[in-house]
C-alpha cells in the first residue's frame, strides 16, 4: 500500500506537466499566427522545440544516469521551465523567438521522457502496469486542453501563459515529492553510452519508426491550424485535444488487460496501419467537427504505439543506461520527428492547404508500417540465429 502511495507524487507530476503540454502543443501555433507570423514562419519556430532536444534529451538523460537520479534532473529542469518560458512569451519578432525557445526548450523537452522512464522503472519496481502511471499524464493533457482552450476563446490566445505558470508550479511542488528510482548499479560513464550506439537491434528499431513518429508530430503541429482552415476556434482545437488524450488515457488504463497478448512489435504494426486510415480520413474532412469526431483515434494510433515503442526500447537496452536509451528513444520521436514534421508541414500548408498534408502523412505512414514490418522480420531471425 506504501509503495502505491508513494505513486501519487509521480502521477500528479506526469499530469501536471502534460497539462503544461498542452497548452504549448495545442495553443503555441495559434499565439504565433496572433503575433503575425505566416505557417512557415510558425513551422520554423515549431521545429526549434525538436532541435532543442536532439540535445537536450540525451544530455539529461547521461546527467541521471551518472548521478544516479531522476528527481533531481526533473528539479532542475522544471525550474528551467518556470524561469524561461516568462521570458519566451514575452518576445517578438521570429529571430528573439526562436533563439528564447531554444532555451526554453532545452529545459522542458527532457521532462516527459524523464518523466516517463521513471514511471516505466517505479512500475517494474512494484509490479503494476506502466500505463496506469502514464494514463494520469493523459488526463492532465486533456482537461487542461479543454478547459484552458473555453478560456483562451473568451479571453484570447495572447493570455496563454497564465495557465502554463499555474501547471508548471504545480509540478514544481509534486517535483520534490516523488520517490527517486533506485540504482544499485555503478554510475554511467561516457564510455558506456557509446554501448548503446553499437546497439544495432536499437538503432534500427528507431530508423524505422522515425516514418511514423513524423507523421504524429507533424499532426501534433498543425492540427489546431488544420481545424482553424476549416473554420474552428481555439475552444474547438481544445476540445479536440480533449476527445483525443481522453481516448489514450483509457488506453494507457486500460493497457494491462490487454497489452501482453501480443509481441510490442505487433501493436506498433497495428497502430501504423491505423495511422494511415486516419490521414487519409483527415485529409478529406471540410468541417472541423468531422476532425474531432474522429479524435477518438487517436488514443487508438498514439496511445498503443508509445506504449509499445517503449516497452520494446527498455528491452533493447542494459539496465545501467535505461535512462539514456529512453530519452535517445524520446529525442527522435519527438525530435528528429518534430523537425521534419514542423518545417515539411508548415511548407506544405504555406503552399497548399491542410488536405494535402493529411494525404501525404496518410501515404508516409503506409511506408512507416511496412518498415516496421521488414525489421520485425529481420529481428525475430536474428534472435531465432542467436538461440
Amino acid at each position: 500500500m506504501a509503495n502505491h502511495e508513494s505513486l501519487v507524487p509521480l502521477k500528479m507530476l506526469l499530469f501536471s506537466f502534460h497539462a503544461t503540454n498542452t497548452i504549448i502543443l495545442s495553443f503555441l501555433p495559434l499565439y504565433l499566427e496572433y503575433k503575425e507570423l505566416s505557417e512557415t514562419e510558425i513551422g520554423w519556430v515549431l521545429a526549434i522545440g525538436p532541435l532543442a532536444s536532439i540535445f537536450a534529451q540525451p544530455f539529461w538523460g547521461y546527467m541521471s544516469d551518472k548521478f544516479k537520479t531522476v528527481k533531481y534532473v526533473l528539479l532542475v529542469c522544471v525550474i528551467g521551465l518556470l524561469i524561461f518560458s516568462t521570458i519566451f512569451f514575452q518576445m517578438n519578432g521570429l529571430i528573439a523567438i526562436m533563439l528564447m525557445g531554444a532555451v526554453f526548450y532545452f529545459f522542458t523537452t527532457p521532462i516527459g521522457g524523464l518523466g516517463d522512464s521513471l514511471a516505466q522503472r517505479r512500475a517494474d519496481e512494484v509490479g503494476i502496469s506502466f500505463g496506469s502511471i502514464r494514463t494520469w499524464g493523459s488526463v492532465g493533457f486533456a482537461i487542461s486542453s479543454l478547459v484552458i482552450g473555453g478560456i483562451l476563446t473568451k479571453y484570447g490566445v495572447q493570455y496563454m501563459i497564465w495557465p502554463y505558470l499555474l501547471f508548471g508550479f504545480i509540478a514544481l511542488l509534486v517535483v520534490l515529492r516523488i520517490k527517486d528510482v533506485k540504482v544499485e548499479s555503478d554510475p554511467v560513464k561516457l564510455k558506456d553510452v557509446g554501448i548503446l550506439m553499437k546497439n544495432k537491434s536499437f538503432l534500427f528499431f528507431l530508423l524505422a519508426i522515425i516514418f511514423l513518429s513524423v507523421t504524429h508530430r507533424t499532426n501534433d503541429s498543425f492540427i489546431g491550424l488544420y481545424i482553424s482552415e476549416l473554420g474552428g476556434s481555439a475552444g474547438l482545437v481544445g476540445l479536440g485535444w480533449f476527445v483525443g488524450v481522453m481516448t489514450e488515457a483509457i488506453v494507457f488504463a486500460t493497457a494491462g488487460l490487454w497489452y501482453r497478448k501480443f509481441h510490442p512489435l505487433i501493436f506498433v504494426m497495428g497502430a501504423g496501419i491505423l495511422y494511415s486510415i486516419r490521414w487519409f480520413i483527415y485529409g478529406t474532412a471540410t468541417d472541423p467537427m468531422f476532425i474531432i469526431g474522429l479524435q477518438f483515434l487517436h488514443g487508438l494510433t498514439f496511445g498503443v504505439f508509445y506504449l509499445a515503442a517503449l516497452d520494446f526500447v527498455t528491452r533493447l537496452i542494459p539496465n545501467i543506461l535505461q535512462s539514456t536509451g529512453h530519452l535517445v528513444y524520446y529525442a527522435v520521436f519527438f525530435g528528429i520527428s518534430g523537425i521534419i514534421g514542423s518545417l515539411g508541414g508548415g511548407a506544405i500548408m504555406d503552399h497548399f492547404n491542410g488536405g494535402t498534408l493529411y494525404h501525404l502523412l496518410g501515404f508516409v505512414s503506409l511506408i512507416g508500417t511496412a518498415a516496421i514490418l521488414i525489421y520485425h522480420v529481420m529481428f525475430s531471425r536474428n534472435r531465432a540465429v542467436s538461440q
